[in-house]
């Protein structure tokens, strides 16, 4: 995002809505990251959770919600694979 012309009124509007629900949050004494109420509601977190590396970003997930949007997306990942990774120009971007 941060190669985003912004200056560019649809790309600032797609900023905005992308990093809406943003929050700082600060690490507790003991090391622990406390996740705000409203965004244990957003993501359905309940009682277990995995935190998972999407390249540069951390994601908190609710452990039966990613294993469901795992396992969705499992079928249709050799297909998405190529779409993404397959037909790429000189500079490795699809």
């Amino acid at each position: 995002m941060g190669k985003l012309n912004r200056f560019s009124r649809k790309n600032n509007d797609f900023i905005r809505r992308f990093t809406a629900g943003v929050k700082t949050v600060e690490l507790d004494a003991t090391g622990r990251l406390l996740i705000p109420k409203d965004l244990q509601a957003f993501a359905g977190i309940t009682k277990e959770v995995v935190v998972s590396s999407a390249i540069d970003i951390v994601e908190i997930w609710d452990k039966s919600k990613y294993e469901e949007a795992i396992e969705d997306a499992a079928g249709d990942f050799a297909d998405l694979a190529e779409e993404v990774m397959g037909d790429t120009d000189s500079d490795g971007i699809s």
